[in-house]
């Protein structure tokens, strides 16, 4: 053999070498780069009409069909002492409960005895372990799961039992990305079992209404895979979501627990249209027949970005009115009809301000689309790609009026870290007023005016009661608010309030411009 043929063989030889060790070291170090071609595979959705007789056995098939790729999840991480309410804006722990409503959050056994948890680790110093359950569902072979993010988000380990797998047979899975708005979870199986997993199927949650049957399997207090028939209850429940943000959920009868979390609310098909998420009940922590489901339709799109690690949303700077418009209010503000968003809030510095919206103006088209309500305005909004310079047209004062909004970045967690608790200021007794809308009002001090940062000369008066079920309390009105404006028009003291309110007629609605938090809010409130 040649000295240039030795050469090249060498060579060669070399440079496989190189290879070999560079995967085992980063194999050994987990360096293995992803394959951008590996992305989860989103089940298609079955839009067709729900027909055809239910008999003796559509459930069992049903259940049948589907257990298989229904998965239980045991978790074990660090106490944090978490409000119970941070994501689903309960109103106290005797109507609102996480799953296992423990110190953990749902689905998470409360630490037992010296503030130790279930594992028994923990010492001094040192936050407790606690152990978790809950429920999720496969939608792709390659071992990705859906679940809900609080479920997994503290956890430290990860492990999940297949159906019909032996005492102790778990597979260790870890978490791909997390969604706090819509409290969702993409994790992906690291250990894998030997046979091929099964995968759901996706039905259509828009296709949903009262009455219909629906299925509900999970892991209910760790009795894995059991399985409860329902009907759906409700549709377009504002339970879930993030303070000051709210994701419409599914209302079910369909008995749901501590462990189902996470669990696959199925229609007839066996399809799955929700993703079991919270319940409503009383201390007793266990199911009194309202529990709800995130629409699978909010969530079968951000599948592809949960597999990034990063869920992109557009924001405005705005908050609008929950409650849509009546034809009387919309009269008032010269709309054609009663379609459209009231704007609410407006954040300093954001792009509405920018494109000059203030609280008052009522959003009728977005990026050339009508706009029919607050919800379909958040929903174009957050689906707009940051960045995206869109066409905004409004009312204001009886006048139409178009502007262009440079989309932002919505950025979840650091808006709910600025999110300030409010505090109720002290208010004089003596010099407090009643009104026909259910709200008793205080005159502003200099003090209060000074800890409110209220600015230079404005304010009539602060609340500084609300009555339950009143129209100030079904409006959203609270102690600590402070009135700027009645009708358009701005007031300078209680008695002024008390005038122009008293101007309104039984049936009408009143619009306040409220001081709340440091910023300007637009409020509805609606006389009897």
């Amino acid at each position: 053999m040649s000295s240039r043929k030795i050469s090249v063989f060498y060579v060669v030889l070399i440079a496989l070498a190189s290879m070999a060790v560079t995967a085992v070291i980063t194999s050994k170090m987990d360096l293995t780069p992803v394959s951008s071609a590996q992305t989860v595979a989103v089940p298609s959705t079955n839009s067709a009409p729900l027909t055809g007789a239910i008999d003796a056995t559509t459930f069992r098939n049903i259940a049948k069909a589907m257990a298989p790729a229904v998965v239980n999840i045991q978790t074990l991480g660090h106490a944090k002492g978490r409000d119970l309410t941070e994501y689903f804006g309960g109103q106290g722990d005797d109507l609102l409960r996480r799953f296992f409503g423990g110190n953990g959050g749902d689905d998470q056994t409360p630490p037992r005895g010296g503030g130790q948890g279930r594992s028994g680790r923990g010492g001094r110093g040192q936050a407790p372990e606690i152990s978790g359950a809950g429920t999720g569902f496969i939608v792709d072979k390659a071992g990705f799961i859906l679940t809900n993010n609080h479920v997994v988000e503290d956890a430290d380990d990860i492990r999940v039992s297949l159906y019909g797998a032996e005492r102790g047979e778990t597979y260790a899975a870890k978490v791909i990305g997390r969604d706090i708005l819509t409290d969702c979870a993409l994790i992906q199986m690291t250990e894998m079992p030997k046979q091929p997993l099964a995968e759901v199927r996706f039905g259509d949650s828009d296709q949903m209404q009262p009455g219909d049957w629906v299925m509900a399997i999970g892991n209910p207090f760790r009795l894995g895979h059991s399985v409860t028939v329902g009907v759906i209850s409700g549709l377009g429940r504002p339970f879930g979501g993030v303070d000051g943000r709210r994701q419409n959920m599914l209302q079910t009868d369909a008995a749901i627990n501590p462990g189902n979390s996470g669990g696959p609310l199925l229609n007839i098909r066996g399809e799955v249209v929700g993703m079991n998420t919270a319940i409503y009940t009383d201390r007793s922590e266990a199911n009194i027949g309202i529990g709800f489901a995130t629409p699978i339709n909010a969530l079968r799109d951000l599948i592809p970005q949960l597999r990034t690690g990063k869920i992109v949303r557009g924001v405005i700077g705005v908050q609008v009115a929950t409650d849509h418009l009546t034809p009387e209010a919309a009269k008032q503000f010269g709309l054609p009809n009663a379609n459209g968003a009231l704007v609410s809030t407006v954040n300093p510095k954001g792009p509405a301000d920018k494109a000059g919206l203030q609280p008052g103006d009522v959003v009728v088209e977005y990026n050339g689309k009508q706009v029919k309500d607050s919800d379909a305005l958040v929903a174009d909004v957050v689906s707009t790609k940051p960045g995206t310079t869109v066409p905004v047209t409004y009312y204001r004062n009886n006048e139409k009026k178009t502007t262009n909004i440079t989309v932002d970045e919505l950025d979840l967690e650091s808006e709910q870290g600025r999110a300030a608790a409010r505090n109720t200021p002290q208010t004089n007794p003596d010099q407090q007023t009643s009104t026909a809308l259910g709200m008793t009002l205080d005159a502003i001090t200099p003090d209060i005016a000074r800890r409110l940062d209220l600015p230079r000369n404005q304010g009539g008066g602060i609340i500084s009661d609300v009555e339950p079920n009143s129209p100030a309390f079904v409006a959203g009105l609270a102690p600590g608010d402070v009135i700027l404006e009645v009708n358009r028009q701005a007031v300078s003291n209680v008695s002024q309030i008390t005038r122009e309110l008293q101007k309104a007629a039984a049936g009408q609605p009143v619009f306040l411009l409220i001081w709340r938090d440091g910023t300007t809010t637009f409020v509805t409130v609606t006389k009897r």
